[in-house]
């Protein structure tokens, strides 16, 4: 019957039709999806990686409106121009501009947002665009990587008007958020300069030109604590009707902001719109898969999603602020921000191995630039600056991923260099939540609950991903004390390794054991500290898989015993499950919503039950990705959740994540297409009625697979689960 079904099958595959394994288009995009509840995405106009990101803020304040939109909004405050997209913290939304061509406001109007009619808006890779009924006129954006460009179309010609609110800011406390500001306004525009603390302090020098001179323009009152001006601006477009505004930034200063606005000077709005177009398209199309309509929407937005960040804040001269406010020469002329690393390590980095291995080195010398400045890596990075959000080093897997895949351009010895100052070295001026010393993890070998504020088992367990990613670099340059000395730190887990209830749990200074205990119970330390940080002991437990599965497996008792363990995982309810103590889009105690679970599924490869994790994996695909505005379950944190999705969907996933290896599984797709950077070699992904993987006719494992042998294959056969959506 498997010959059988194995020829049925071969035939379908030379019945079917060319053209059904497709490469990916922007118009399988849907920028919307994501944009309701707690996905928290950015739905306006951007390039890849861009430095700016133009888009419709519907409030300035508060969790839902982190990335400034929530699609059921009823009412846009303006149009800022720099977001973050996916992020649970609110941060940039500079240089907010609303324009009116209805009734004239006035020094007195206090009112300036406006209603919008949702069957106007329009979302597409490198557009938005929106009626304002109440403003009469009609909105379009788009961007270069440095440049935003804003087109309004009135209803009538004539005098129009332009609110500029340079003290506008997406804020996560109530209050102003300015400290400081200067501004020049100039014959067609104007020059500014504003600090700012939010969710870090940071500068942003602008530079804002219109197509239409200034005819007249007035500063607002100053309402309470307000240090930036909110200017009206008058315009007379004649027998026009058409007015456009540019907006370039610099984290340096005002000049830079200039001469990153006149990077687009030979773009018109159009041809502006159809290049960032073109951006999309040439990235989207590097995967191809056979898949209907619906199925290529959710993929290829999560593809998109997974590419808006991290963003590129050098100036066209390669200068750039760094995280301490020195202005540095970024190496390459190219220096990333918006890395949610703590996030991203998972699985954004290692798919941009894949996709986009031409950025990767970029990314990673950011890093070590970050690091020069620093005096360690960065953990959660804004506007180039540290936000110190998050546990753990997450950089260095990052870094240990791309040198243990042979990436030209990065310096092994600088980096290693690094990752050794950030894994030992005393960090001071960190503030008092985060890790400031590693004296208690090398004087107990975990650290003691009654010594640290909170967090202190998933602070343990998180360290030591960290510490084999140093350890995998150590090896490679034939370090080999330093890299037995972090393999062993890297087992620190092992001490809060509880065998009466298989959980990771607290331990004091004493050695005993967390007492009440609830393994159920999640902590987070915003709203209810403890030992785990947006999560429970089952979540965390999980944790040391990310860079020793077989340790993993061995501890709780071999094969058979990771299976009952994830079998139990996978079916124990949680009660009342709280998204705000990271337990959202729940299976059991798998909480896709947050990412210390999202390699868990995946671990079945390491048992004799394997189909049980595809198909896991298949019913969280099919769960928490729909086609629709609410069609991602949890805040898609820069592009992680997507990236997930992304992977599943093609069968692979970086189970250790810094190790240069894939775990396989079972595809959500009958075949697709992987092309291995811009013009490299592609390898085709085809399934079959087989047990197991192989490439190019040759049987390999499930887990542990290099990634050399991947990136050089010319098909990936997985095996057929009839999982397809």
């Amino acid at each position: 019957m498997r010959f059988v079904r194995t020829l049925l099958l071969a035939l379908l595959a030379i019945a079917a039709p060319a053209q059904a394994l497709r490469p990916g288009s922007v118009d399988d995009v849907d920028p919307l999806i994501g944009t309701k509840g707690t996905g928290h995405v950015f739905p306006g106009a951007l390039v890849p990686f861009g430095m700016v990101q133009p888009g419709p803020d519907n409030a300035d304040e508060g969790w839902s409106f982190s990335s400034g939109y929530q699609y059921d909004a009823p009412r846009i405050l303006g149009f800022s121009n720099t977001h973050i997209s996916g992020a649970g913290i609110p941060e940039l939304g500079d240089v907010l501009l609303m324009p009116n061509g209805a009734t004239p406001w006035t020094s007195s109007t206090t009112t300036f947002d406006s209603g919008y009619r949702k069957a106007t808006e329009v979302a597409r890779p490198g557009f938005y665009g929106v009626r304002l009924d109440d403003r009469a006129v009609s909105v379009e954006l788009t961007a270069t990587e440095r440049v935003a460009l804003q087109r309004y179309t009135f209803d009538r010609p004539g005098h129009v008007q332009v609110l500029v609110d340079l003290q506008h800011r997406l804020r996560f406390q109530p209050g102003p958020r300015v400290t400081e500001a200067r501004y020049a306004v100039e014959p067609n525009g104007l020059r500014a300069t504003i600090h700012s603390s939010n969710w870090v302090e940071r500068q942003a020098s602008v530079a804002l030109r219109f197509d239409h001179p200034i005819a007249d323009w007035q500063v607002l009152p100053a309402r309470d604590g307000e240090k930036a001006p909110r200017l009206l601006l008058a315009f007379d477009l004649g027998e026009g009707r058409t007015l456009e505004a540019r907006v370039a930034l610099s984290t340096v200063d005002e000049d830079g902001a200039a001469a990153n606005l006149a990077s687009a000077d030979v773009l018109e709005f159009d041809a502006a719109c159809n290049a960032a177009r073109a951006a999309w398209q040439a990235l989207l199309s590097r995967v191809s898969i056979d898949a209907p309509a619906e199925q290529r929407r959710i993929f290829y937005s999560a593809l998109y999603r997974s590419l808006m960040h991290p963003s590129q804040i050098a100036d066209v001269d390669g200068r750039v602020r760094g995280p301490k406010g020195a202005v540095i020469q970024a190496p390459g002329g190219v220096y990333y921000s918006t890395m949610s690393l703590w996030d991203t390590f998972r699985a954004s980095h290692p798919l941009f191995t894949l996709v986009l291995p031409e950025r990767v080195p970029g990314l990673v010398n950011t890093l070590l630039a970050h690091e020069a400045q620093m005096g360690y890596l960065p953990l959660w990075t804004a506007w180039g600056r540290e936000t110190h959000t998050m546990i753990g080093n997450p950089a260095l897997p990052v870094i240990s991923d791309a040198i243990a895949k042979g990436f030209p351009g990065i310096d092994a010895e600088k980096a290693f260099a690094a990752m050794l100052r950030t894994s030992t070295a005393e960090r001071p001026d960190a503030p008092a939540w985060a890790q400031r010393s590693w004296a208690l993890l090398d004087r107990y070998g975990y650290l003691p609950r009654d010594l640290v504020s909170g967090e202190s088992v998933s602070k343990t367990a998180e360290y030591g991903y960290g510490d084999a990613a140093v350890a995998e670099v150590a090896r490679h340059l034939g370090r080999l004390d330093e890299a037995e000395r972090f393999q062993r730190r890297a087992s620190s887990w092992k001490s809060l390794f509880d065998p009466e209830t298989r959980t990771l749990r607290g331990r004091d200074s004493a050695g005993e054991w967390r007492k009440p205990f609830d393994p159920m119970a999640a902590t987070s330390p915003m709203n209810n500290p403890g030992d785990y940080t947006e999560a429970n002991a089952w979540q965390y437990t999980a944790t040391p898989a990310l860079h020793a599965p077989a340790g993993f497996r061995a501890r709780l008792g071999g094969r058979a015993a990771l299976e009952d363990w994830l079998d139990t995982f996978f079916a124990l309810a949680m009660p009342d499950p709280n998204k705000h103590l990271g337990q959202e889009a729940m299976i059991g105690q798998y909480a896709h919503g947050n990412e210390p679970s999202h390699h868990i599924a995946w671990l079945y490869a390491w048992t004799d039950a394997p189909t049980k994790g595809e198909r896991h994996v298949a019913n969280i695909a099919r769960r928490f990705y729909r086609d629709a505005p609410d069609g991602i379950a949890g805040n898609d944190d820069a592009g992680q959740m997507s990236a997930w999705y992304v992977l599943a969907t093609l069968g692979l996933y970086p189970s250790r994540p810094g190790h240069a290896e894939w775990t396989f599984g079972a595809p959500l797709v009958s075949r697709a297409r992987i092309e291995v950077g811009r013009g490299g070699p592609a390898f085709d992904i085809t399934t079959a009625d087989v047990d197991g993987p192989s490439i190019d006719d040759q049987v390999v494992p499930r887990t542990g697979v290099p990634d050399a042998r991947l990136r050089h294959a010319r098909q990936l056969q997985l095996p057929d689960r009839n999982l397809a959506r």
